[in-house]
Formats: structure tokens, sequence, C-alpha cells
């Protein structure tokens, strides 16, 4: 066999493993992000966000989607320009399947003005990239790629704010969430706290699960829970103060409210950062 045509069917490999990455992708969109493509409020919210929120949350999802890549892209990323360029392809990918999929469900008609049409599309393009770039870790073969990558602690911290992120989307948006914020005393938001930290640590050390961390019989219990696990909790409770701000839902509640609220919002942003720790 020649040099030209072994080069040839290495091309050939790289450009069929990109497509399937791009399947996997499409269909990790549809996957993670179709509860909030059939979501009320994300439709509304498309509409009548102030559009310099709505900017910055899709400005903020570049750099985001960048990390993931380098991590997790549709190939073997070697340097931060491929991992950019799959960042590019995810976003499309979002966009193209939020435009499908809305105007499938009717909620994209010609008689709505540019600014309504581009408002629901960038909202749920975001949540759409990040399935579709989750979607190669989830939904691929893992025999497809088995050298994993060392993530410092700054990257673990940054994936784990993903995860919080991505399930946050879910919640911030809906009414249900700023209900249970009104019923619940700070008791109860003391005890929802204690509860996501315990589900953080127990998920990610304790109940083995595949992509979970053992710790070593001389790793005393309290190091992982100092150096991640708590760490950790108050990334997911950031993340749910920016995603409430985003989504206008602090408003002008009063200093224990909004505690409150973040720290309901920080449950299940919680899981997810623990998530993030599982599968990426």
């Amino acid at each position: 066999m020649t040099d030209q045509t072994a080069s040839a069917e290495d091309d050939q490999s790289e450009f069929s493993r990109f497509i399937t990455g791009l399947g996997r992708g499409v269909a990790g969109a549809l996957f993670f992000a179709l509860p909030m493509l059939m979501t009320m409020e994300m439709w509304y919210l498309g509409f009548y966000m102030a559009r310099e929120r709505l900017l910055l949350l899709f400005i903020l999802n570049i750099p985001l989607l960048v990390v993931l890549a380098h991590r997790i892209g549709f190939e073997k990323t070697v340097s931060w320009r491929d991992a950019a360029r799959d960042a590019v392809v995810a976003y499309g990918i979002g966009i193209l399947t939020s435009v499908i999929v809305l105007a499938a469900l009717g909620l994209l008609r010609g008689d709505m003005s540019a600014s309504e049409l581009i408002g629901k599309i960038a909202l749920q393009s975001v949540p759409a990239s990040i399935g579709a770039m989750l979607g190669r870790s989830q939904l691929g073969n893992k025999d497809d790629d088995t050298e994993e990558k060392a993530t410092p602690y700054h990257s673990e911290l940054f994936l784990m704010g993903t995860g919080a992120l991505f399930l946050s989307l879910n919640i911030a948006p809906t009414d249900e969430m700023m209900v249970l914020a009104y019923k619940m005393t700070i008791w109860h938001a003391l005890v929802v706290s204690l509860l996501s930290i315990a589900l953080m640590h127990g998920l990610v050390y304790a109940v083995s699960f595949i992509g979970g961390h053992e710790l070593s019989p001389e790793t005393p219990w309290w190091h992982a829970f100092m150096r991640f696990t708590l760490p950790g909790y108050v990334v997911a409770l950031a993340v749910s103060v920016l995603a409430l701000w985003i989504f206008e839902r602090l408003g002008d509640s009063s200093a224990i409210e909004i505690m409150v609220s973040v720290i309901v919002l920080g449950f299940p942003s919680a899981l997810g950062a623990a998530g993030a720790r599982l599968i990426l």
C-alpha cells in the first residue's frame, strides 16, 4: 500500500468519524434540549426578555462550547483551533435544530417580528448547542476514543459549571421554581442546601456510578469534600444566580427571597455539576 493510498484512507476515516460526530450532535441536541424546545416559558422568554441579557447568554456560551469541544469534540482535538471549529459546528447544529423543531411545532410564523424570531431561536440554541456537544460523550461508542484527557482543577470546576448551567436552563424559566421559592421557609432552604451538597458528594464518590471517582484508602473523606464538592456547590449557586438574573427572575425580590430562589435552583444545578464530573 502506497503512502498516498494510506493517507487517502486516513482522510476518509477522519471524515467518516466527523460525520458520525455530527449525527450524534443532532441526536444530542434533540435528546437534551427537546424539553426546553417544548416549554411555554422558553417561548415567551425569547419574545420579551431583555436583548442585552440574551446576547450575554449567547456570547457566554461560546467559550463554554470551546472548552467542552477541547474535552469531548466531534473528533479528537489537538489544538484550541480545532476546539473552536467544533464549537462553531455545535452552535450551528443547535441553531438549525432549534429552527426546525420550533417551526415544526408552529412556534415560528411569518407574521412574527424579526426580533421575536431571532430571540426564540437564539435562546433555544444555547441548550441545544450544549446538547449537541454532549451528544458525542453520551451517545457515542466509548471504544471510539479510549484516551482520557487529564483535566486541570480549574477546568474541572468549569465543566461542573457547564453541567450546572445546562440543568438550570431547564428550571430557571419556569413559574414552578418561583412558586417553590415563595412557599419555602429558611429551614426548608437549609435542608435543600444540605441535601444538594450530600447528593453531589454521594453521586461522584459514594455510589460507584460509571465515571465516578473512588477515593483511595489513604485519602481522608474531607479532602475531596473540601476540594471538589463544596467548591462545586459554590459554582452551582453562582450559575443559579446568573441564570435567574438572565431570565429576569429576581426583580424586586428581597435578599431572603433571592437567597431561597438561588438555593432552590441550586438543587438541580448541583446535580448537573455532579453529573458533569461523571460524564465529561
